[in-house]
């Protein structure tokens, strides 16, 4: 990866009243829009303060004695360490997608890149304890869609949105990762290696400070981030209360549109995304869906994606004939040599080709989507 880009010029200021007592991202833009900047912001009175539509007496109280509390100066240091790059609302680079939000981040911290092709962005969300079927499902629409130029968002969360991310890799595409802790963490740790690879070819992003843990309460913030980067959100298997529901609805409130993968009628985690196509979402079953559901954009895109859809289907078709025709990384070469007409466990293939376990799991995603291997129920995989 080059150069890490710069932050926004201001950006300490900024930091600091985020962090303040009682600022959360709708305050902070009643601060600005009053103050004018957020060096003003921290410079001015209680009094001044408490003016504020909202703010009583005792929260510009709060907000005065905490807003010099978090260390700026810090905090930068470790980002320049880490290679995250940090800009606010303000800043041109922001994603405009996430700028329409009523509730927008007002810093984001970025490892890797965020360019004009993410305005083209669709995320893929679902549970965490998945099943085959729904992993096959995200990689696929996640892999052709990459394919066709779209940015794949998720939350780097196992099962789905894994997959997911490992899909628009296996095409050489975009793909973003909003995590609910900071960027100086991973989760789940076993997805460090596909943290690296995201960075790589796309961007992490968090609005938390770096050395912040993945809490429970930092999640649903998270889903709102997903949401609101894409033009819409497809939901892969889901129980009644799964967070991915949580991302529908806020998509719902962004006036951004609600696609659902439909499952077994008698699965637990086909309810969340049964109940919403009863309630309105878009029935998917194919890239062509996605387009229709996404209106006067989809529409303009339509035939591109049904070209670059049926290229990558083919592709995968005929590598199951011409292997000659292949050009396998190292990683995928290692994990299909382990590999045969006997079924082989997960577990043993990540031993015997001594890469680690994201590493693998890209791998096999990637060799699945090329038609060399077929998965079986209980993580083992074998030759096509």
């Amino acid at each position: 990866m080059g150069k890490t880009p710069p932050n926004s010029a201001d950006i300490g200021q900024w930091l600091k009243l985020i962090r303040a007592d009682g600022v959360g991202p709708a305050l902070f833009a009643r601060l600005i829009k009053r103050f004018g900047s957020a060096e003003r912001v921290l410079g001015a009175s209680v009094s001044e303060l408490s003016k504020i539509d909202g703010i009583g007496f005792k929260t510009a109280e709060k907000i005065a004695a905490s807003r010099d509390k978090f260390d700026a100066a810090k905090e930068l240091d470790l980002a320049h360490k880490l290679g995250v790059w940090i800009i606010h609302f303000d800043d041109e680079r922001y994603p405009p997608m996430l700028k329409r939000i009523y509730d927008p981040p007002p810093v984001l911290y970025i490892k890797g890149t965020i360019t004009r092709e993410d305005n083209l962005a669709v995320s893929i969300v679902g549970s965490r304890g998945c099943s085959l079927y729904g992993q096959e499902q995200s990689s696929r629409f996640a892999h052709l869609l990459a394919s066709a130029g779209f940015t794949i968002c998720s939350g780097l969360a196992r099962g789905i949105d894994t997959s997911a991310h490992q899909g628009a890799l296996s095409a050489g595409g975009r793909t973003i990762a909003v995590q609910g802790c900071g960027l100086a963490n991973v989760f789940p740790p076993e997805n460090k290696r596909l943290f690296e690879l995201i960075a790589e070819s796309g961007a992490c992003v968090s609005e938390l400070p770096l050395s912040y843990e993945p809490l429970s309460v930092n999640f649903p913030p998270r889903n709102r981030i997903i949401a609101g980067l894409s033009l819409g959100t497809i939901v892969i298997e889901a129980a009644p209360r799964s967070g991915a529901l949580i991302t529908a609805k806020a998509a719902l409130d962004y006036d951004r549109e609600v696609m659902a993968v439909p499952g077994k009628i008698d699965s637990p985690l086909s309810r969340g995304a049964h109940q919403l196509i009863k309630e309105g979402a878009r029935l998917i079953e194919s890239v062509e869906d996605v387009m229709d559901a996404l209106g006067h954009i989809g529409k303009q895109l339509e035939e591109h994606v049904s070209t670059a859809a049926e290229r990558a289907l083919e592709a995968a078709e005929s590598s199951l004939f011409d292997m000659s025709q292949l050009k396998l990384s190292n990683d995928e070469q290692k994990v299909f040599d382990c590999l045969g007409k006997e079924p082989v466990h997960i577990e043993q293939i990540i031993v015997e080709s001594d890469l680690a376990p994201g590493s693998v799991n890209a791998a096999l995603i990637s060799l699945r989507l090329k038609g060399l291997i077929k998965q079986l129920p209980g993580s083992l995989f074998v030759k096509r």
